[in-house]
């Protein structure tokens, strides 16, 4: 199983950007996806989680300009960030929590962080 995540980039302060991550392999079922970010000096942190069913919360940092959303089809989640500010500057990676037929345990993989810088 892969997470292959992408979007990231330099912005200026106030634009948009959005990621994508997209999973791959020996999947049977995904259950929660997530994306987390950590900036330089700071902890990771959870900024956006979706559910199965679509339901959705967000760190208070990020909430009503950030969106989290999934496509099941393609087994990809995708964060819109809008009004983007310097201190949403870090490395942004995603989580899934995904079941596959080898082993029918849902367990927790992470994709490769995208950098997204934003200049004042």
């Amino acid at each position: 199983v892969q997470l292959q995540a992408s979007g990231g980039g330099l912005v200026q302060a106030g634009e948009s950007l959005r990621l994508s991550c997209a999973a791959s392999g020996s999947i049977s079922s995904i259950d929660d996806m997530a994306w987390y970010r950590q900036a330089p000096g700071k902890q990771r942190e959870l900024v956006a989680v979706i559910t199965s069913d679509g339901t959705t919360s967000y760190a208070d940092s990020v909430k009503d300009r950030f969106t989290i959303s999934r496509d099941n089809a393609k087994k990809t989640v995708y964060l819109q960030m809008g009004g983007l500010k310097p201190e949403d500057t870090a490395v942004y990676s995603c989580n899934a929590r995904i079941q596959t037929w080898v082993s029918f345990r849902y367990r927790d993989y992470w994709g490769q962080g995208t950098l997204v810088t934003v200049s004042s």
